[in-house]
């Protein structure tokens, strides 16, 4: 297919639904990713929580909008996406925190999420009695957040996008944008030279990378994360709703019958991009799952079975979409920072909207590229 209506660079859950909404609107794409198959790069090493609680309004009506596609999707795709709304709760452990999540309903309720409530301790004892409530002042609760699986939702649209066309090509390390003036005109490989009139950069953690191509400076940098998985079969129920301490970001959930252990402050390392576990941050990780789960007191951990990953990190913590003015012709969907594969549904749709009319079922100018530039980032909740 060397003259394709868009060429998208990338195969994780981002490259993957653009590809397959495109395709489902009657668009020639070819997909390029460097390595040997799709979602390698981040996608897979995800834990899959999906949420609506968040801080701004647009990612509120991010999550509404994939949600209704999680909905739809194994009837368009015929694979389950495995969306379980066990809920999230946020557990807030000062006044302080307390105030700043009834701000955040404050925005959820405005944005459209009505279900999304303020819980007392009395409450969070009743939705999981498995949460040491010493110190807990209160939180909010949104019965239909939850957990999607990443690894369902890209075979989905991986598979679907073939049948509807879409070309996907791996193991292309090495290419060069085809530019005219400052237009993008296609992309150049080894093998093939892909004339296209639009080039979508869906690089996740690499993005930055991959702008550099084209002679921009994206905002756009890896944050490694890490998962620890507890021994032994669960003592927690697989339908316990994700957990979150607003005072630390600690947070668990228990997937497949075993209990995952998340904690944001990972140790640092010299390679940007590096993700072998470092089992120092254990010790750490284990103390505050022992104090708050007292269902955990004696878990241990096996280091070989945890891992790592990189969330792709805006300044403002929100998706970087639309087109480089800079460069006509190349569009960016990147920096979801950590909430990839929970709107990418929405973030394909919205593509393919903005690529075929300019119009777009969201107000997306908070997401529009230039707005660092123009000093007008997004300002949420500290604590979503």
């Amino acid at each position: 297919m060397p003259n394709p209506d868009v060429v998208v660079i990338g195969a994780g859950i981002m490259g993957a639904s653009t590809a397959y909404h495109l395709a489902k609107a009657g668009l020639k794409v070819v997909v390029l990713e460097r390595r040997s198959r799709a979602g390698e790069g981040s996608t897979l090493r995800a834990t899959g929580g999906y949420r609506a609680q968040f801080g701004t309004g647009i990612n509120v009506k991010l999550s509404l909008l994939s949600r209704q596609r999680l909905l739809e999707f194994e009837q368009e795709t015929g694979v389950n996406p495995g969306y379980q709304p066990c809920g999230y709760l946020f557990l807030a452990s000062s006044p302080e925190q307390m105030q700043e999540l009834r701000r955040g309903l404050a925005i959820q309720h405005q944005a459209g999420l009505s279900e999304a409530r303020e819980v007392s301790s009395s409450e969070i004892a009743q939705i999981t009695p498995f949460i040491a409530l010493d110190g807990i002042v209160g939180g909010t609760f949104c019965p239909t957040d939850g957990f999607i699986r990443p690894a369902n939702l890209l075979r989905g649209y991986v598979e679907a996008a073939q049948r509807l066309g879409a070309e996907f090509v791996y193991n292309v390390e090495h290419w060069q944008p085809v530019l005219e003036n400052a237009s993008t005109m296609g992309i150049n490989t080894p093998l093939e030279t892909y004339s296209s009139a639009y080039v979508i950069n869906a690089g996740g953690a690499w993005a930055a990378e991959v702008g550099q191509k084209f002679g921009l400076e994206l905002p756009v940098h890896p944050e490694k994360r890490q998962v620890a998985l507890v021994s032994g079969p669960s003592p927690l129920p697989d339908s316990m709703p994700m957990s979150i301490f607003c005072s630390d970001g600690f947070h668990l959930r228990v997937r497949d019958g075993r209990v995952l252990l998340l904690y944001p402050q990972t140790p640092p390392s010299d390679n940007p991009f590096d993700t072998a576990f470092d089992s120092s941050w254990l010790s750490e990780v284990l103390l505050r799952a022992k104090e708050r789960v007292p269902a955990l007191a004696n878990a241990t951990i096996d280091p070989g079975e945890c891992w790592a990953g990189l969330y792709e990190m805006s300044p403002d913590k929100h998706v970087i979409f639309g087109e480089a003015k800079e460069r006509p012709g190349l569009y960016l969907i990147n920096g979801s920072s950590g909430h990839g594969n929970m709107h990418a549904p929405a973030l394909g749709t919205l593509m393919v909207e903005l690529i075929s009319s300019g119009q777009t079922q969201l107000d997306l100018s908070p997401l529009r590229p230039q707005r660092f530039a123009e000093g007008e980032p997004n300002v949420g909740s500290v604590l979503l």
